[in-house]
């Protein structure tokens, strides 16, 4: 069983949300806009290895484009196991979560 940390949980996370345009830059520009913290290359980059070597992404290389002067980004997908990770992850954050908020309620009453 491979336990991912939450800054592997983020760029899976957002790997998943920008889909067809996940690359390095997208989801360094993307995650700095969610969490209202700078995220650098390097920051993203190493958890999209690592994520890469656990199987819960792929990646391939994009097609050349004019703007980028005929070089081709490396891109990302989200394998099967990777959705099946985040699916775990999701069930476990809602059962913490609602927990805590209960605690919350019921301190006041």
């Amino acid at each position: 069983m491979e336990i991912l940390s939450r800054r592997e949980e983020q760029v899976l996370l957002a790997v998943w949300e920008l889909k067809d345009s996940a690359y390095l830059m997208a989801i360094k520009d993307y995650l700095t806009k969610i969490t209202l913290k700078k995220w650098s290359v390097g920051i993203v980059h190493k958890p999209l290895l690592k994520l890469e070597k656990k199987g819960f992404i792929e990646s391939f290389m994009g097609e050349a484009t004019a703007k980028r002067g005929g070089r081709r980004k490396k891109m990302y997908a989200v394998t099967i196991l990777g959705i099946q990770e985040l699916k775990k992850l999701k069930r476990e954050h809602d059962v913490l979560w609602k927990n805590f908020i209960y605690a919350e309620i019921t301190k006041d009453a």
